[in-house]
């Protein structure tokens, strides 16, 4: 049920004003409200601010590898180390390996390219960065609204965005209030900046009502599926980064895996997987765990105890990807425009720095009496900054490894190695990746081992580890366009691939009485990885924000 029928039902909502409103409190969101504030006590002026973020609490919905470049926090906060960030690991090692089923193969440090190495980068725990940042934005005097997910945007008559609602509280799975019911909250600004993440809920919205990806080539995404473990003392090398290729993806398929070894024996293992892959019976939960098995992984996890587990989508179509940054009214930062660099596996630096980016921009807007126009000079700064050399040198990246792993090596190697990222030319992307997916009867079946409970795990031992909690009594929060394509089209033509897709047994394909077929939507273990809504083969399934602080609460992550 739409918003305004409560609206017109229980009468006007209540509204806040601020010069500023930030969806998403992500490093991109947290890091343009300290911006703003940084330039206000600059000034010697006032600029109101708020942030609103989805999760219970600031980082519980952050989830990355993590090894951060700390370029773009030392602009934003030169004194990082001594205000405390917990920036503790500094890298100490790279190693690069090729694997097949039972060997590797290590690339020698001299033959990596520049975006491989992490010498002078720091082994984090993106939640407590996220955390830390949230500390430094509130002492700045930001107002920030854990549990106040985004649900609407709010337009001027002109169709310029003129702020967003917070969505109802209170409202039963039938759609109706209950005896809890509470209308959301309009605020309202002058500008809005949307940091939600990839494939944001409202940034979604936005690309499409202004059109802005009609420049660009159509974004391209992958899974990213990690574990926290605690290992054996005796195992553990603090800065120890090992990035893989290879087995057990087939060579056709985009992918690799990440393991960091972090402080307190701890370290991070985790697997991404292109969504651009053809094959419905592929599982990127299951091919994460089938990667732990190989001699080289399961030696450092042996004799461990997984801790935490989630899972999260990355844009990774890189600069030909981006759209249009700004519309009347507001801008999108960090991953929610696609601000990550594949190629370096890394999009924590990229948001901090559009986050200040974009608030130079409102900023100056503001201070000049201006309201609900175009930032341009945001995307302007953008292309002056070391941030847009960077992507640029990688423009290719993604396009090349989506050509399989050994041509996609080559030329990588090729670019980045021999040519600095100045390759004299640019490949573009031409389908989006539901579009790659080949129905079942064109594709071999993949048989995946059972989990032993040990070193492998089922979805939903995963999930309870996940912290992951929605209210029982509230709508779905992911809705079908048309309830009868999951069964018609996606399990007769595709083999039902959202049960595969999924890394949270968030969607079943049950047996009715009759014998006929039912999808079953899970919507309580859903960790908002957003997968699904990019996934999908005939884009039926629609990622709306839930009632607010549901879904995972990671720690550490």
């Amino acid at each position: 049920m739409h918003n305004a029928t409560f609206v017109d039902e229980y009468g006007p909502r209540d509204s806040m004003e601020y010069d500023i409103v930030i969806v998403g409190g992500g490093p991109a969101g947290l890091s343009a409200a300290i911006r703003l504030k940084q330039l206000a006590a600059e000034k010697g002026t006032e600029i109101s601010v708020c942030v609103l973020e989805k999760g219970s609490e600031i980082g519980a919905h952050i989830m990355s590898g993590a090894v951060i470049d700390p370029r773009a926090l030392t602009e934003l906060f030169p004194d990082w180390k001594k205000r405390g960030a917990p920036l503790n690991v500094e890298v100490t090692e790279d190693r690069f390996l090729f694997l097949s089923e039972k060997s590797a193969v290590q690339t020698p440090n001299w033959a990596l390219p520049h975006n491989f190495k992490n010498h002078g980068n720091y082994v984090i725990s993106l939640g407590n960065v996220t955390r830390w940042l949230g500390e430094q934005a509130d002492a700045l005097g930001v107002e920030i609204f854990p549990g106040f997910p985004a649900a609407e945007v709010l337009y001027n008559d002109d169709s310029s965005v003129k702020g967003v609602a917070t969505g109802n509280m209170g409202v039963g799975k039938d759609g109706e209030p209950t005896e809890n019911f509470q209308l959301g909250i309009e605020l309202r600004a002058k500008y809005t900046l949307f940091a939600e993440g990839c494939r944001g809920h409202l940034g979604r919205q936005l690309i499409s009502a202004f059109k802005l990806d009609a420049n660009a080539d159509p974004q391209a995404y992958g899974i990213g599926i990690k574990e926290l473990w605690e290992i054996d003392p005796a195992k553990h090398k603090p800065g120890l980064v090992i990035h893989t290729a290879g087995w057990p993806l087939k060579s056709d398929t985009y992918g690799g895996s990440f393991l960091y070894h972090m402080d307190n024996n701890q370290v991070v293992v985790g697997f991404v997987v292109g969504l651009g892959y053809a094959n419905p019976y592929l599982s990127p939960f299951e091919e994460f765990q089938r990667y732990k098995t190989h001699p080289s992984i399961r030696a450092f996890l042996e004799g461990g105890k997984r801790v935490s587990y989630g899972a999260r989508a990355i844009t990774a179509g890189g600069l030909m990807s981006l759209p249009k940054l700004v519309f009347p009214g507001g801008a999108l930062i960090g991953d929610d425009a696609g601000f990550l660099n594949a190629s370096r596996i890394k999009g924590s630096h990229a948001a901090i720095k559009t986050g200040m980016l974009a608030a130079h921009a409102a900023f100056d807007a503001v201070q000049a009496g201006r309201q609900a126009d175009d930032l341009d000079a945001y995307p302007d700064a953008f292309m002056q900054s070391w941030l847009y050399t960077e992507l640029y040198r990688a423009r290719n990246f993604k396009q090349w490894m989506g050509k399989g792993l050994y041509l996609g090596t080559l030329m990588v190697g090729l670019e980045q190695k021999v040519m600095r990222g100045n390759a004299p030319w640019t490949l573009h992307h031409k389908y989006a990746d539901h579009e790659m997916l080949k129905p079942a009867s064109q594709c071999d079946r993949i048989e995946y081992p059972k989990p032993d409970g040990k070193l492998t795990f089922d979805r939903l031992s995963s999930v309870f580890i996940s912290n992951t909690n929605h209210e029982d009594n509230q709508p779905a929060h992911l809705t079908l366009k048309d309830a009868s394509v999951p069964v018609n089209v996606n399990l007769n033509e595709y083999a039902g691939p959202e049960s595969r897709f999924c890394p949270a047994s968030v969607y079943e394909f049950l047996k009715n009485d009759d014998g006929s077929d039912r999808l079953v939507i899970n919507a309580q273990n859903c960790v908002h990885c957003k997968t699904c809504d990019i996934k999908d083969p005939t884009q039926n399934i629609v990622w709306v924000t839930p009632e607010g602080g549901g879904g995972p609460n990671y720690p550490n992550m």
